[in-house]
């Protein structure tokens, strides 16, 4: 005999999405369609956002924790349902709450996490049987990250960073988050005069310095795969970033880097107890401590 879904009789879907992080970032050359070609390594963590959908009869509401989210037909996961029921043609509602715990416009794709998980909760909420592959193609259209978000874990992205390739789990490391009070916009860091764009293998083949990367992630050899190109154009508007950065490896943190185009800053400990050491050392800033995840959304997760 199954066991009751609490949820699923009360008509309330739950989900969690997990931020992102990326350990390594290359800019490479602008494609025909606008956008860059990259190659970057994700890591999703335990910091999330949580989504609530329940049934409607016809219209699509959104009530979000962040105002800084924006309103509902700006806000990600607003887009994502109207998306999803014009391509499959459904007249069904949906009321959605988000609660909000990851900064907006800060590099941990919270946006992209939030439309992944109204993609996930309102499939099953409608009932549209759609695919893994279905959702992410629809993703795509919404954002570069929100493919990887649907996944989340260990995984090496190219493309506009929706070919992914998973790999081995990262073995436990902790993460100290710096959320400076600040947003940055990734448009205007793609188009920066200080960013150095890498060349685009002429093949489909990763560069060099990437495979480097990917082979000293799984001996954790962080020297050889922090790295990312927009650190240069981002410290040289946000000169305080690189301080804070320099302040993480002033702590011991075993590495530190700024995640996506900022202005979220990590650094890396062994244990947690050394995290949230330094969280309490550092003032003048909001913190997180958070460990990797295997997932990128996450129905009615275990509390």
């Amino acid at each position: 005999m199954s066991v009751p879904d609490p949820e699923r009789s009360t008509g309330v879907l739950c989900y969690r999405s997990y931020a992102k992080l990326n350990l390594y970032l290359d800019v490479l050359e602008r494609r025909p369609d606008g956008y860059h070609d990259i190659e970057t390594l994700f890591q999703t963590v335990s910091l999330a956002d949580t989504l609530k959908v329940s049934p409607a009869s016809k219209d699509i509401t959104l009530i979000c924790s962040d105002a800084a989210a924006g309103s509902s037909i700006e806000n990600l996961v607003y887009r994502a349902a109207t998306l999803l029921r014009e391509q499959c043609g459904t007249r069904q509602g949906a009321h959605m709450v988000l609660d909000k715990r990851i900064p907006v416009a800060a590099g941990l794709a919270g946006g992209s996490g939030n439309a992944a998980a109204a993609l996930v909760a309102l499939n099953e909420l409608w009932e549209l049987g759609l695919t893994p592959p279905d959702l992410a193609a629809l993703g795509l259209t919404l954002g570069s990250d929100v493919p990887y978000c649907l996944t989340g874990g260990t995984v090496a992205a190219t493309g506009r960073g929706e070919i992914l390739r998973p790999l081995e789990p990262l073995a436990p490391v902790w993460f100290l988050l710096l959320h400076p009070e600040l947003r940055v916009s990734a448009g205007q860091v793609y188009g920066h005069p200080q960013l150095i764009r890498s060349p685009t293998p002429s093949d489909e083949a990763a560069s060099p310095r990437f495979e480097a990367a990917k082979a000293a992630l799984a001996n954790r050899q962080w020297e050889a795969v922090l790295h990312n190109a927009m650190e240069a154009p981002v410290f040289s508007d946000h000169p305080e970033l690189e301080q804070w950065k320099n302040e993480l490896h002033r702590e011991g943190c075993r590495g530190a880097l700024m995640s996506g185009s900022g202005p979220t800053l990590f650094g890396i400990f062994d244990a947690e107890a050394d995290a949230h050491r330094v969280a309490s050392r550092i003032v003048g800033i909001q913190t997180s401590v958070a460990r990797c995840v295997s997932k990128g959304v996450e129905r009615n997760p275990a509390r």
